[in-house]
């Protein structure tokens, strides 16, 4: 348990790990590419290290060096692993590694956690069976774990049926230019988190692979190549420093993240211009960010669909703030690592915050400044980002308690080391 001690305001500059999102990204690239590559600056966590594990039992070489993964790519040539492979609740790895799996030949077994068990990927599957996969759900529920006859992707066209997680999308794209013929995507349905299938698109440029794509990336053409090894910076992570942002807005203070640059390829680094409209100031300082909170926040209606792994630090926000805040959009959080969109309603509710939780949606009537919440015990669900969030609702009400906080090691190993840099 991690008792979070409040703040009057706060000024500091603080450097956040890798981007987890572009580190999972850029390791598979690496790994599928002709050669020896270095990931600079890459993000070493739980989820970092289940992905490059499994990459290593299908036959890549992987150094973990200070500040440098050395990624020895093998041009989508993959072993057949000796045992199942084993993702924790890695969703991100789970449905990138479904479809690197089945670049392969013999049988490949994918696993997760209890929670991971309940998570869907049967829209994955079904335009993987497009490409000529033999591919089912081990328990027949549609989620994991999998198991993957392998044999290569036939390539052609196939339609993902739904797109309302990105990731689904973005573990095809990724595997595409390994198709036998040249590969065609199609997307029913909304694509949500858009900005994610951007970073996809973008880190496969950067390795070489360039693919076509309509404005509203529901239609993609993937021309066949095999990624070029190279040197490769990574940015810091953009939702690890919203809780930094947030902490000079709901203590009036001022933050600066260095290592997270404009413009960013991360959709999260987005968060900064939420909290300008409510009375943020943010500037451009050198090559991060700075924040600075103003005396009285104000509430929003934002549709966060594009955006979803900051809604629960945008949740922790509005509740300081005066007036309503309504995060629309948000369906896709109940398939999470928890069911976030319920667990941040409940969980400020304990503070004294009023919240309306609807299907796809969140209403929170801030307390704005000087507001009387109580202090309380905070599950985390083994959630790393609510964790991470009411650590922020720490800075400015007494009394709250982090239980289970070691889940940040997740995605942010040391976040309550560089959390008490704030002090």
């Amino acid at each position: 348990m991690k008792e979070i001690q409040p703040l009057t305001k706060v000024e500091a500059s603080i450097e956040v790990p890798g981007s987890k999102s572009i580190t999972q990204r850029a390791l598979i690239a690496a790994a599928l590419a002709d050669g020896e590559s270095c990931l600079i600056n890459p993000l070493s966590s739980e989820d970092t290290h289940y992905t490059a594990g499994a990459l290593r039992q299908m036959g890549i070489e992987i150094q973990e060096e200070d500040n440098c993964w050395i990624v020895n790519g093998k041009e989508g040539l993959l072993k057949e692993p000796e045992k199942e492979i084993y993702l924790g609740n890695n969703g991100t790895a789970t449905r990138f590694l479904t479809s690197v799996a089945s670049l392969g030949k013999g049988i490949f077994r994918i696993k997760g956690d209890h929670r991971m068990e309940e998570r869907p990927i049967e829209p994955l599957m079904s335009a993987l069976k497009g490409w000529g996969v033999d591919i089912k759900s081990v328990n027949d529920t549609g989620c994991p774990p999998l198991e993957i006859n392998a044999n290569g992707l036939t390539g052609g066209k196939t339609v993902l049926p739904e797109g309302k997680s990105s990731q689904y999308l973005s573990s095809l794209l990724l595997v595409a230019p390994f198709a036998k013929v040249p590969a065609e995507l199609e997307v029913s349905g909304e694509v949500l988190s858009k900005p994610y299938v951007a970073m996809t698109m973008a880190v496969m440029a950067e390795f070489g692979i360039n693919v076509m794509s309509n404005e509203a990336l529901s239609d993609f053409s993937v021309p066949q190549g095999v990624y070029k090894a190279r040197d490769y910076q990574i940015e810091g992570d953009a939702s690890n420093a919203s809780y930094f942002w947030a902490a000079a807005a709901v203590t009036g203070g001022r933050v600066t993240v260095s290592n997270v640059p404009v413009p960013s390829l991360q959709g999260d680094a987005a968060f900064v211009a939420l909290l300008a409209r409510m009375g943020c100031q943010v500037e451009k300082t050198g090559n991060g960010l700075t924040v600075s909170g103003p005396d009285e926040l104000k509430g929003i209606t934002v549709d966060m669909g594009d955006w979803p792994d900051v809604v629960p630090t945008l949740a922790v926000v509005a509740s300081q703030a005066t007036g309503r805040t309504v995060i629309k959009n948000i369906a896709h959080l109940r398939i999470k690592e928890c069911d976030r969109l319920h667990v941040m309603a409940v969980e400020l509710s304990k503070l004294g915050v009023q919240v309306e939780e609807l299907e796809d949606t969140l209403i929170i009537d801030g307390n704005g400044p000087g507001g009387q919440l109580q202090g309380a015990e905070i599950e985390t669900y083994n959630d790393h980002r609510i964790a991470m969030s009411f650590a922020v609702a720490g800075l400015v009400v007494p009394g709250i308690k982090v239980l289970g906080e070691q889940c940040v090691a997740k995605s942010f190993p040391d976040f309550w080391e560089r959390f008490q840099l704030l002090y």
